[in-house]
């Protein structure tokens, strides 16, 4: 099985459209989506080519194949024009016998981890860094920000095949890797 994991889109045609390409690109069976899709938030600029309703469309247009959770600028009004489920504070799914968990970041994070087990791993967005770290047994991981990268970060996301990781920015450069 292979997954592409993107978070924090913030509304940027431009961004959303060039996942969707990386997406096709990478033949992932699935998208999961770690929130904040559509409203770019009072802390963020503008992102590029922001367009809330074509972002919409574009993500309305494979909703079969999208896993989302809600972001700290989701909210009820954007789930009126999306047509997949987005307001889950967080998702399970379970890999190679361990189990992931799936969420934005602004509940579950580094410093309030979920009740997950060691040797689990946490899948987040919201800091808009890409990191693969270990806190105390658990690994954490996050595919950075699709559109608004932070701490000269490049724009990114990441893909799990063949029990690995990996981060990438839209060259296809690897950022980082796990091998479960």
């Amino acid at each position: 099985m292979k997954l592409m994991f993107a978070s924090d889109l913030h509304g940027s045609l431009f961004f959303c459209e060039k996942l969707l390409d990386a997406y096709k690109n990478e033949n992932a069976e699935k998208l999961i989506l770690l929130g904040d899709l559509l409203y770019h938030g009072p802390r963020n600029n503008l992102s590029k080519n922001y367009d809330t309703i074509k972002v919409a469309e574009k993500l309305n247009a494979i909703k079969n194949n999208l896993l989302c959770v809600r972001g700290n600028c989701d909210a009820q009004v954007d789930q009126m024009v999306l047509n997949f489920p987005i307001m889950s504070d967080y998702s399970i799914i379970y890999l190679e016998k361990r189990l992931i968990f799936l969420t934005h970041g602004h509940i579950y994070n580094r410093n309030n981890l979920p009740p997950i087990n060691k040797n689990d791993i946490m899948v987040q967005g919201h800091t808009h860094v890409p990191i693969i770290e270990n806190i105390n047994g658990i690994i954490l991981m996050n595919p950075g920000s699709v559109s608004l990268p932070k701490q000269n970060s490049p724009h990114s996301f990441m893909i799990y095949e063949d029990t690995e990781f990996k981060i990438k920015d839209f060259d296809g450069n690897i950022i980082n890797r796990y091998k479960l």
